[in-house]
């Protein structure tokens, strides 16, 4: 069976983690991914196999285009703490004017459904191993610019960075309190 001419796969793939990314995995049912992609049953089916391929997929995306974002942060200017601020800050921010309390993807998915499924706790593990070696890459130059005092190996400063940053956006989930996550930023960053 062909697919309509107008079928645009990355829109597709962007529409499906946006509803799984608001739902959930198990909350989000066929018809809420037929409604929000425009594809009948039988054509998501036929296209991605089914709900949960199509999960992979939109995870997969939002390791293309979310991680992506987070390491252009960690890569960009500043010094050390200014570059891992940045990205603290930007979660926070992101996550408290999300309208919908959504959240990070991957840290629901792997709250969600990583655990009992290996494919998606790969495909979380992925995400999460990417932003750990940016982080200790920046750590790393901050500890050889003598801007982080930390004499830690630079993979466990930034796993410690890491655990806050992503305690963050889950705090940012039921605390509305800017200034309270910013103060557990400026406290870990002046830990290092």
């Amino acid at each position: 069976m062909a697919r309509p001419r107008e079928f645009d796969e990355d829109r597709v793939i962007t529409a499906a983690m946006d509803t799984f990314w608001r739902h959930g995995y198990e909350g989000t049912s066929t018809r809420a991914l037929c409604d929000s992609t425009g594809l009948g049953p039988s054509s998501l089916y036929n296209t991605f196999g089914g709900k949960r391929q199509l999960y992979l997929r939109a995870l997969r995306r939002y390791h293309e285009t979310s991680t992506a974002e987070q390491v252009a942060i960690l890569r960009g200017e500043g010094t050390a703490k200014e570059r891992l601020r940045d990205m603290m800050v930007h979660a926070v921010d992101a996550d408290l004017d999300a309208a919908d309390g959504r959240g990070c993807f991957a840290i629901n998915a792997a709250v969600e459904i990583a655990g009992p499924d290996p494919e998606v706790k790969d495909a979380v593990r992925r995400t999460f191993d990417r932003v750990e070696e940016e982080l200790r890459a920046v750590v790393a130059a901050g500890q050889h610019d003598g801007e982080l005092r930390s004499t830690a190996d630079a993979r466990t400063v930034a796993r410690r960075v890491q655990s806050t940053y992503y305690g963050l956006r889950v705090l940012a989930r039921v605390q509305d309190d800017r200034q309270t996550l910013l103060d557990t930023v400026e406290s870990t960053l002046a830990d290092l």
